[in-house]
């Protein structure tokens, strides 16, 4: 099941999306389709998986706040407003609606640090891109970073509740192809 946190006045949660033209191989066996869930549920979900010792698969906009060599995603790792003297204090929800973020690469948890109160702290974070990036390929991102550019998991199913999986059976509504929902797709 893929579940997707885009906070934009036009995807509400807890509905069902497909982008138009996506996944349109003839007679496809798996057509694309997301459920809509704040990002709270995306963080819920993807500790039970792990609990499970499962991966999690997930899209993010890897360019933001990310840095390669040590292997580190966190909001924090450079102080550009102090560099050029200004803010940059745009919502997630602005970023998508205006272009300044969508999904431009996938990557897989494999591991979370959960403080006393059972909260995410930090995600270990396996990447695609070799062992000479990162922590011998492995990236630690912590839970504000996923919070603010992760926007998409694939997960099964059984880790849904019954309301959830209810709510992805219902049918998708369409997006425009340009949607930045589609710019990583899986069913």
């Amino acid at each position: 099941m893929t579940v997707i946190n885009a906070p934009t006045a036009d995807k509400p949660y807890g509905k069902t999306y497909t982008v138009q033209f996506l996944g349109s191989v003839r007679d496809g066996k798996y057509p694309v389709k997301y459920l809509n869930l704040p990002m709270d549920e995306l963080r819920k979900l993807t500790i039970k998986q792990l609990k499970d010792g499962k991966p999690v698969w997930f899209g993010s906009d890897v360019g933001q706040f990310s840095e390669e060599k040590g292997g580190y995603l966190t909001s924090d790792i450079l102080e550009v407003g102090n560099l050029l003297g200004t803010t940059f204090n745009m919502t997630k929800e602005e970023r998508l609606d205006y272009g300044d973020s969508c999904m431009t690469h996938a990557m897989v948890i494999t591991g979370v640090d959960l403080d006393d109160a059972g909260k995410p702290v930090r995600w270990k974070v396996e990447n695609s891109w070799g062992e000479d990036v990162g922590e011998k390929g492995y990236y630690v991102m912590d839970d504000a970073w996923f919070g603010e550019f992760a926007y998409q998991i694939l997960l099964h199913k059984k880790y849904l509740s019954k309301t959830q999986k209810k709510q992805f059976e219902a049918d998708p509504i369409l997006l425009e192809p340009w949607d930045p929902m589609g710019s990583l797709a899986v069913f």
